[in-house]
């Protein structure tokens, strides 16, 4: 029987990150520019949660929102789903299921290394498919 894999295969390392005192407006181009739906956020160079697309949009929704003028801070989501490069894959999708999150930071010895999203996890499935199952 083959082992399962851990995170660190399939996980994108080096994610870009933003600092939690960067505008909204600078977060939203990132994201655009770069075609990423998740940016970890920073403060002093500590990891302090995860803006994602979602988020963004939902903070310019409101009335009145001037999105150079809002900062991350006001708007990331300091709650974050954390794991080791050597989670089980198998664990941290089913994680991910259950609670719908979007993405996962990836920590070591508390710096990130990686973040692992859905599309990650399609991309692992679809490799585990071609290279597991087939007869």
């Amino acid at each position: 029987m083959k082992s399962v894999p851990t995170i660190e295969k399939y996980m994108t390392t080096a994610p870009h990150t933003i600092g939690s005192e960067q505008s909204l407006a600078k977060a939203e181009k990132m994201m655009a520019d770069l075609r990423i739906r998740h940016l970890p956020v920073l403060n002093a160079g500590k990891l302090v949660g995860i803006l994602s697309d979602r988020d963004v949009k939902l903070v310019e929704s409101f009335k009145d929102v001037n999105p150079e003028e809002v900062k991350i801070s006001e708007a990331f989501t300091p709650d974050v789903y954390m794991v080791s490069p050597k989670a089980p894959l198998g664990e941290v999708c089913a994680e991910m299921a259950l609670h719908k999150y979007g993405s996962v930071l990836v920590v070591d010895n508390h710096k990130l290394v990686g973040i692992f999203t859905w599309v990650d996890a399609l991309e692992a499935f679809n490799e585990l498919l071609d290279t597991r199952l087939k007869q």
